[in-house]
């Protein structure tokens, strides 16, 4: 126990002059915010017009093929380096893993992670009966038991 009291010490310091820090800096200069403190900086130029507040889906799709794929570059270089020794056992877990990422990848790709053409608004076809027609489903109302004087509707006498 004798051996770590150094690095106790030094870590209870460290969080004395923090805390020492952090006191002294609010009572001599107490917090004063106004609007131009709490603007967002960027060089020192004043915005001139209001940032976006999202990102568009298709970005965090990509961000996410991104993280799939440095992960598995992480995974493959240990793999890569000791294949010999893990035989067959490390060819066939190593296959999984490739056969989940890549299962993961077409899905991205089902999702549309990679079009970055316009955006198409896709109608489904399969909604309605091809049979159905405007003829086949609009009831066409005649004028039977309806008064034919256009007196009622327009007060003009005919």
């Amino acid at each position: 126990m004798g051996q770590y009291l150094p690095l106790v010490v030094i870590g209870v310091l460290a969080a004395v002059f923090g805390f020492i820090n952090v006191t002294m800096s609010r009572l001599v200069n107490p917090p004063r915010s106004n609007p131009v403190q709490e603007s967002p900086y960027e060089s020192g130029i004043v915005p001139q017009k209001d940032t976006p507040e999202r990102f568009p889906v298709r970005f965090y799709l990509i961000a996410m093929i991104f993280i799939v794929f440095d992960i598995e570059i992480i995974f493959l270089y240990p793999f890569a380096t000791v294949y010999r020794e893990l035989s067959m056992f490390g060819l066939v877990a190593i296959g999984l893993f490739a056969a989940a990422v890549f299962e993961s990848f077409v899905y991205l790709l089902s999702k549309g992670a990679l079009d970055w053409g316009p955006l198409k608004v896709e109608r489904r076809v399969d909604v309605v009966d091809p049979s159905r027609t405007s003829t086949s489903t609009i009831r066409r109302v005649g004028h039977d038991g309806r008064d034919t004087d256009l007196r009622h509707t327009t007060g003009e006498v005919v």
